[in-house]
């Protein structure tokens, strides 16, 4: 993301936040950092690069792995990513297309 640009949003976001960014939002919302109704619209990289080292943070003590979470924090990655995925297939997304797709 370009520095001065802002963050349209992760509902705006490519196949509904596909990206790296969807990403951190998403881990966000599982570790409770941001409530799942902020999508970051207006976020500048800054405000994101903090967002981010908050996530990598809170991922720590689980070795970054999934399977590591408590069953509750693992329940809702599991709800938050399935929904994710359901949405993103129906705007044509599809985990085989590439990065030139």
């Amino acid at each position: 993301m370009n520095r001065d640009k802002l963050y349209g949003g992760i509902d705006k976001d490519e196949f509904g936040g596909m990206t790296d960014i969807g990403k951190l939002i998403r881990d966000a919302w599982v570790f409770g950092l941001l409530p799942e109704t902020e999508t970051c619209a207006g976020w500048n990289h800054d405000r994101l690069e903090q967002l981010y080292a908050q996530v990598h943070a809170a991922w720590a003590p689980y070795g970054h792995l999934v399977s590591n979470l408590p069953a509750d924090l693992r329940e809702r990655h599991t709800r938050i990513y399935d929904a994710a995925i359901r949405r993103a297939r129906e705007l044509g997304w599809s985990v085989e297309l590439g990065d030139d797709d």
